[in-house]
């Protein structure tokens, strides 16, 4: 387990939009045999999380919230690198197709997503953020997904999780591919209501989630 004064100074530098210290940061524990999903499900998704409420109550600024967003994206690109050789399987599990929503400017909860399951043998095509509706229904009927998985951190960012449901509906496709939601003002509740088939509290209950839908 990685110590409490580490994970404390990875999500303070997080928060403070302090690129290279999260990178040494990152680099250190995994390079001293830490657990790269603990460092972010424990510092760093917590700490953009922070960033986002702050955002979300005027005390951050858009300039700010996109250097976290970049100091996320940083370290989960290490955290990729790390899991590159440790696919838990050599055949593919399914086809993921992920987006942070149209509005969300950052990938909260998204990234370390899509690195466990490219670490659980699922093929995905991580669509970035603020992504439309319809981007994210012409790549799933590119690549023939099974899932569309989409990540929002704002309130005001939800509603697109429900265009998309909606979106599904109407060009006859709700059936074709499961979905998947999740971000910090998310809930289960949410999800039923707009109609997904599934919700995720965190990227291991995704994995999850995502193989109970294939296997259904």
């Amino acid at each position: 387990m990685i110590d409490q004064a580490t994970i404390d100074e990875a999500k303070s530098v997080l928060v403070a939009q302090n690129r290279d210290r999260a990178v040494e940061i990152a680099r250190r524990v995994i390079a001293a045999g830490g657990d790269p999903l603990e460092l972010m499900s424990r510092a760093f998704i917590p700490g953009i999380n922070e960033v986002g409420d702050l955002f979300g109550r005027g005390q951050l600024f858009l300039p700010e919230l996109m250097l976290a967003a970049d100091v996320m994206k940083a370290a989960t690109d290490i955290v990729n690198e790390a899991l590159a050789g440790t696919s838990r399987s050599a055949q593919k599990a399914g086809t993921v197709v992920i987006a942070t929503v149209k509005g969300d400017v950052h990938d909260i909860g998204k990234c370390i997503v899509v690195s466990l399951m490219r670490a659980n043998g699922f093929t995905v095509h991580d669509l970035g953020r603020d992504v439309a509706t319809d981007a994210i229904l012409e790549k799933a009927l590119d690549v023939n997904a099974d899932v569309i998985g989409t990540s929002a951190l704002l309130t005001t960012t939800m509603t697109h999780q429900k265009t998309l449901e909606e979106a599904l509906k109407s060009h006859g496709l709700k059936g074709r591919f499961k979905t998947i939601v999740g971000g910090a003002p998310v809930t289960p509740r949410w999800a039923a209501r707009i109609g997904a088939d599934a919700y995720a509290e965190d990227a291991q209950d995704g994995v999850g989630k995502v193989k109970q839908l294939l296997s259904s």
